[in-house]
């Protein structure tokens, strides 16, 4: 690629050019400072005390967090970029459309669950329910967007104590959903005819705006200047080919490693997986012209959830769906996880770690090799895709993970739990902020968060307030909604950087259950 476009990616937010590192930078290019800057950063640290799906105790060498999913995801992202580059059929295209460099798509990788809260999945959903419904935010929560805020604004451990000052590249390839849940680009890619992935309003939820979004309004002004190398190369909706290659590597890693993980942990059956899988490869037919009110009342036999998979994936992913790649990817996964990995128990020894590690090394060389560039994407994928075959194997294998891991009752008994803990401590906190006799006691993090949000909701009222109008079209009014939403913004921002074990810990001491007055959980 051309030098003044290779410029263009690596400015940074503050306007500096980004060729030149900060002294105290150990790296000369300017993406792998980046890429530094991401791992040398408090929030990525955090996440070794950040639930994937299960606890981490008792299961032998290593469960994943989220620390470790970050690292394997990078690895994956950095292998994917290195092939696209190395290949002469993708490198007009690839520079075509804004370039693919490894150090920025690991730089990404790595800062990608940087906003991801504690309790995993489930700690995102409540926070939103939380900021929208308790804490009145329009923008609600969403991961990726905390993620894009951390490293533009609440991180000060960049050379401004604003962000980390990374270079555009790096921030348009965080952006998976290169939108705001509501109001930008406009018109807003939820309302396409066939949305892009995550675009779409949520079933339960209409009128609420995008599921999955990378921006809150707060940071409208870093998403536009991060996108505007790739200006007229690829539409606003979007990923950049960076975004894409690490979003690839987040769903080849999340496949492989979460089933490596409830193997560990004697979650994931042989049983009741091969049932699953043998009763579907025996039965299709049968179950191909079974109604779907039949198919939802006979869940719990085997085959049924699989074939409401198959239905499921024509309905909205007919541009890549096809029922003979889908069986091959069943056979597939029967005859590799459920003969292979699940036949063995796990118990710690030698042999089942091997086993473990055999599995994941070759299934994830195997993804890795089915990714490709396609020119002309439908808005439902990207310019990086898995090719059919791999894309159906990693469909199966979500499944196995979403039918026998998450919808098991124990863990949802230990889910409600979390879900009631960190309402209870949003709560409180809130409490707290809202008590003006506290105000000089709160602890200092939460109150710079309080002045930050001010001030950004302040200054968005005067030039952008449409941006602050919810769902229903409503503007805040006056200082003290923009006070009640600064509150909101940094009560959000405040829990979402804790650990699993600091939330648990600051409830405790909120809610005077804990005798210890100085902990090493958290610090105020």
């Amino acid at each position: 690629m051309h030098d003044h476009a290779t410029d263009a990616r690596a400015l940074r937010r503050s306007g500096d050019q980004g060729t030149v590192p900060v002294s105290l930078d150990l790296a000369a290019s300017p993406f792998r400072v980046d890429r530094d800057r991401v791992a040398a950063s408090p929030f990525f640290a955090r996440l070794g005390g950040v639930t994937q799906v299960i606890s981490p105790s008792g299961s032998g060498l290593l469960v994943h967090n989220r620390l470790t999913h970050s690292i394997k995801v990078a690895q994956v992202a950095r292998a994917i970029a290195e092939r696209l580059r190395r290949n002469p059929f993708h490198t007009d295209l690839v520079d075509k459309l804004g370039g693919c460099e490894p150090d920025v798509v690991e730089a990404a990788a790595l800062a990608h669950d940087l906003g991801h809260p504690p309790f995993g999945h489930l700690g995102e959903q409540v926070l939103d329910r939380l900021a929208r419904h308790r804490l009145g935010l329009p923008d609600g929560f969403e991961g990726n967007a905390q993620s894009f805020r951390i490293v533009t604004t609440t991180d000060v451990r960049g050379p401004a104590a604003v962000g980390l000052d990374l270079t555009v590249a790096v921030r348009a390839a965080m952006l998976k959903y290169p939108w705001t849940r509501l109001s930008h680009p406009d018109p807003h890619p939820r309302t396409m005819p066939q949305p892009p992935r995550g675009a779409g309003e949520p079933g339960d939820a209409p009128g609420t705006g995008s599921a999955k979004f990378s921006v809150y309004v707060s940071e409208i002004d870093d998403m536009l200047q991060a996108r505007l190398p790739f200006q007229g190369r690829i539409p606003d909706w979007q990923q950049s080919v960076e975004a894409s290659v690490m979003d690839t590597a987040d769903d080849i890693a999340y496949a492989i490693h979460d089933l490596e993980d409830f193997h560990r942990v004697g979650v994931l059956q042989h049983a009741t997986v091969a049932a699953e899988l043998d009763v579907w490869q025996r039965e299709q037919l049968e179950l191909a012209g079974m109604s779907r009110a039949d198919l939802h009342a006979q869940t719990r036999r085997p085959g049924r959830s699989l074939e409401l998979l198959r239905r499921r994936l024509h309905q909205k992913d007919n541009w890549v769906v096809d029922d003979e790649a889908f069986a091959a990817a069943v056979a597939r996964v029967r005859r590799d996880l459920v003969d292979g990995l699940l036949s063995t128990p796990f118990d710690g020894s030698v042999e089942a770690e091997q086993l473990v590690a055999d599995f994941s090394v070759r299934w994830t060389a195997r993804l890795v090799e089915g990714v490709t560039m396609l020119a002309e994407p439908t808005t439902r994928t990207a310019h990086v895709a898995l090719a059919p075959d791999q894309w159906h194997e990693v469909q199966v294998l979500k499944f196995v993970h979403h039918r026998f891991v998450l919808g098991r009752p124990d863990l949802a008994l230990h889910q409600r739990g979390q879900a009631r803990l960190l309402t209870s401590l949003v709560e409180a906190l809130d409490q707290w902020l809202s008590d003006r006799y506290e105000r000089s006691r709160l602890p200092r993090r939460l109150n710079d968060l309080v002045e930050l949000a001010q001030g950004e909701y302040t200054e968005l009222a005067r030039t952008r307030p449409q941006v602050l109008a919810g769902a229903t079209g409503e503007l805040p009014e006056g200082r003290d909604s923009l006070r009640r939403l600064a509150r909101g913004r940094a009560v959000v921002d405040f829990v979402a950087s804790l650990t699993d074990s600091q939330a648990v810990a600051m409830l405790e001491a909120l809610s005077g259950r804990t005798g210890q007055l100085w902990t090493d959980a958290f610090v105020l």
